[in-house]
């Protein structure tokens, strides 16, 4: 490996997006934010949107931070999945991407069943079922005859859209094609004849790159402005997940271990060759969503801390400015295991007033309502360790092995309060850190791209040297097992 390279990873969540240059020297990885930005929506017509726009003026200031220092091997994006943008002939970006959460895509899941089966759906992708899929979204654009999707020339998804305005290249990295739910992990290709069965016109599908693909350098524009030259950028695992499980700091091909990507979801999985598409993937609503090497993530989707910043959001509207250190020890305080909910359950996906969902919850459920700030965030954080017992239950009964140790990577490991109750309610070890594990990952595999580190295992190396992970040791497992058949019981 050579010595001083150093990338730029992009790397942005539901919440908050950052610039973090990574430098790799003598088999070790050293990180420096050099940007940092709450990620900006807004409403418009009835509709929530991401700002498009603030968004690239961040990317350049990010950019711009770091004109003047270490020359840079590459640039890499990754962001959520689902969400995207079309682009006309002339490439100009047709209107602001909706966000996921908006309620356009509010019973599409249903009419789209009409047209085509759950089961076909399912056997075409091997995607989780969520409305918030790229898919019922184009399923809405098309029911609303919208004009944007008849002019498009071209669909990318949010990584692959600003990849496009740095480069001017159309083209969209396997690992966030895979969210979309219309493209087939077996096939390696788009499920166009399901889509074409629901009138979504597969003209505007681009070539999909595997991760790690160098897509060209920085436009001529987009450097000047940032005072930069034409460094290459690079297509890393462009879902956030897919750069996080690259950076999982596991040892050999053992596969006895699972990893939860903690933040605003939570994605609880395996790392697996090919695809799982059968009736027991299906029955438990799991997901095979592509990663770095050509790998499947098999996982499920968790609602994740979305209930907490929810919950923080209302108590601040209500006068309570906590931050979240503050907020987890409150709900270190209450007693536990009191009021319990589904973080699945519908309501919850939408944003508002989520203590007075998790309310009506209880109402529904029959159990007493939490009584103060903590009580609702000790509702939340001990309901996602149940959340993760069901689904390491799940992952077991469709491998058919045990998993004997987890790995939680990403901010949620900064909850060390969460990271025990999920040792504790899973009965298993677990393994939190690193904290950065998106940039590091999105790090790692542009260096992949550019020949400075040989495989995904040497990725891995230099994680195990280069952070410090945290251990927890199962203890009041009984305790949690009585708290998990009362979760089980629960029918909202």
């Amino acid at each position: 490996m050579a010595a001083g390279r150093n990338f730029l990873a992009f790397d942005l969540g539901a919440e908050s997006g950052r610039a973090v240059l990574g430098t790799l020297e003598n088999g070790r990885l050293a990180l420096e934010e050099k940007h940092r930005f709450a990620n900006p929506t807004g409403r418009m017509n009835g509709h929530l949107h991401w700002n498009l726009l603030a968004q690239w003026e961040e990317l350049k200031t990010g950019l711009k931070n770091v004109a003047g220092g270490p020359p840079l091997s590459g640039i890499g994006v990754d962001t959520w999945g689902v969400d995207f943008g079309l682009i006309g002939r002339v490439g100009n970006v047709l209107g602001n991407p909706f966000h996921y959460r908006d309620a356009r895509t509010d019973g599409m899941m249903e009419r789209t069943f009409k047209k085509v089966s759950r089961e076909q759906i399912f056997e075409a992708t091997g995607i989780q079922f969520m409305q918030l899929n790229t898919l019922y979204q184009l399923v809405a654009m098309r029911e609303a005859n919208s004009q944007a999707l008849e002019v498009a020339e071209t669909l990318l998804f949010m990584p692959d859209l600003f990849n496009f305005l740095f480069t001017g290249v159309r083209k969209s990295e396997f690992s966030i094609a895979t969210t979309s739910q219309f493209y087939d992990p077996r096939k390696r290709d788009w499920a166009r004849a399901m889509l074409e069965q629901l009138g979504i016109p597969t003209r505007i599908l681009p070539q999909v790159v595997p991760s790690g693909t160098v897509l060209g350098p920085l436009t001529k524009d987009v450097a000047d402005e940032c005072g930069v030259g034409p460094i290459p950028v690079i297509a890393p695992a462009c879902h956030d997940t897919g750069s996080a499980v690259a950076a999982v700091p596991v040892e050999g091909t053992s596969n006895d271990w699972c990893y939860i990507s903690s933040g605003t979801w939570s994605l609880m999985g395996v790392e697996l060759p090919e695809p799982v598409i059968n009736e027991k993937s299906l029955k438990y609503n799991y997901t095979n969503e592509g990663g770095v090497g050509g790998t499947i993530r098999f996982l499920k989707n968790i609602m994740g801390l979305w209930l907490v910043q929810e919950c923080r959001r209302q108590f601040k509207k209500e006068g309570y400015d906590h931050s979240y250190a503050e907020l987890t020890q409150m709900a270190g305080r209450a007693k536990g295991l009191g009021a319990l909910i589904d973080p699945d359950h519908a309501p919850f996906l939408t944003p508002g007033e989520m203590p007075q969902k998790i309310d009506r919850f209880c109402e529904l459920t029959k159990q007493p309502k939490p009584s103060n700030r903590g009580d609702y965030v000790r509702t939340c954080l001990d309901s996602l360790a149940l959340t993760y017992r069901r689904t390491l239950e799940g992952l077991e009964d469709v491998l058919g092995r045990k998993i004997n140790t987890i790995h939680i990577v990403g901010g949620g490991t900064q909850n060390e309060l969460l990271s025990q109750m999920t040792a504790d309610a899973c009965n298993r070890p677990v393994v939190a850190g690193p904290v950065e594990a998106t940039a590091i990952g999105n790090i790692l595999v542009q260096a992949m791209a550019t020949g400075d580190v040989k495989s995904l295992g040497d990725a891995r190396a230099i994680v195990r040297s280069s952070f410090d992970v945290k251990r927890y040791e199962p203890r009041e497992t009984k305790r949690w097992d009585e708290g998990y058949a009362r979760f089980r019981s629960l029918k909202a």
